[in-house]
């Protein structure tokens, strides 16, 4: 039985990622704290679909072992949500909306960054031990990747109503 203190972070929004005329530029990406249950044998934090992130969790992936100079991602989703979270070590995201762009440091596994539907993202400065866990709203599916920048670009600018 747990005996000690409780904190939550809960995700104060509900954006529609599945929506695709909806535009989820970088100001829809943030911080998620999530609880923390503090006592004398550590922590233990939790995260639940729909409670602590503003999807329902459809797929987990993680990724470790990471190469020093290695670079992940490295692009964009037309519909899909994640939450990045470092679970160990650190690593920075790279973010870009077409019209806006933000780096992020992430080294704490009671916090994640959700990144929204186009969004463009690059992972690097991984840290020796680092694992990045990813919760996603969707499961695989490759015909929702935006793989190449100079199209994304385009059809994110086009999205926002920005001329090129």
């Amino acid at each position: 039985m747990f005996n000690g203190s409780f904190q939550s972070g809960v995700a104060d929004f509900d954006l529609k990622s599945d929506d695709p005329d909806m535009i989820f530029p970088l100001s829809q990406c943030n911080w998620i704290d999530f609880p923390v249950a503090h006592d004398h044998r550590g922590n233990l934090s939790f995260i639940e679909g729909r409670r602590h992130v503003p999807f329902e969790i459809a797929r987990v992936y993680y990724l470790y072992d990471i190469p020093q100079l290695a670079e992940r991602a490295g692009h964009a989703h037309r519909l899909l949500s994640q939450v990045f979270i470092a679970l160990s070590g650190s690593f920075d995201m790279h973010l870009d909306d077409g019209a806006e762009r933000r780096t992020v440091h992430l080294n704490r596994a009671s916090r994640g960054y959700i990144t929204r539907p186009w969004v463009w993202r690059t992972l690097d400065n991984f840290s020796g031990n680092a694992v990045c866990l990813v919760l996603a709203s969707h499961v695989y599916e490759e015909g929702d990747y935006i793989r190449d920048y100079a199209d994304f670009r385009t059809q994110a600018r086009v999205r926002l109503g920005l001329s090129e």
